[in-house]
């Protein structure tokens, strides 16, 4: 199986790393596939891409630092059910030309997602845009809530794109790390609503089921039940 993008992005930075990584929990030995300590690995309950039908959207997960790293990340689950989906390494003046022309491309129609509460209201668009030949891009900051927020605010190079602010239905499942408030979603959750803004709910649902597994595996190995 080909890595998709985001075990990519972890692999040329563990390449270049000069130093073990010491967050919490990336000691264990891990599956190489799933991430999950060997004793809890989900790989069985991985959903099958190529059982899915072609998706409309595009996902492009902007990763901060070392979040690809974070044996909490989701961002990870997005891939595993959109292979196509793009990842690139943050960078406040050094976007690559790769990141500049996916968001350039006249057959997409890129958007950020992020709260409505942070950017000019005139940027903040209703759903997903329609434009059947140019069906969306969702650009999708991938860090800690700190982190995000100065991913947003301090790229200019996605100033001028619209703001998609996402009004969640039910609060987040995801409960692995700490966030500053009831209605914060993790990249996986931000994800799955995209896609069913868009009209694949078969991709939404196929990472909504693969975001549990995940989430249920993980407390297991923590001992949180």
């Amino acid at each position: 199986m080909t890595p998709h993008a985001v075990a990519r992005l972890r692999a040329e930075r563990l390449a270049r790393s000069t130093r073990p990584y010491t967050a919490r929990g990336a000691g264990s030995a891990r599956c190489g596939r799933c991430r999950l300590a060997d004793a809890h690995c989900i790989c069985a309950e991985m959903p099958r891409p190529d059982a899915l039908p072609a998706a409309r959207a595009a996902i492009c997960l902007l990763m901060h630092g070392e979040e690809s790293m974070r044996p909490s990340n989701t961002g990870w689950l997005v891939a595993d059910v959109l292979p196509s989906t793009a990842c690139f390494e943050w960078s406040r003046t050094a976007p690559g030309p790769a990141l500049l022309a996916l968001l350039a491309d006249p057959s997409r129609s890129p958007v950020v997602v992020f709260p409505a509460d942070d950017c000019a209201p005139e940027r903040v668009v209703a759903g997903a845009p329609r434009d059947p030949a140019r069906p969306p891009l969702f650009v999708i900051l991938d860090g800690t809530w700190a982190e995000a927020r100065k991913m947003f605010r301090k790229s200019a190079y996605l100033a001028s794109l619209p703001v998609l602010a996402l009004d969640p239905a039910e609060p987040s499942r995801y409960g692995l790390r700490r966030t500053p408030d009831a209605g914060s979603l993790c990249t996986a959750e931000v994800a799955a609503s995209c896609l069913r803004l868009s009209g694949d709910g078969a991709h939404a649902d196929a990472l909504g089921g693969w975001l549990a597994a995940f989430v249920a595996a993980t407390r297991r190995h923590r001992g949180l039940g």
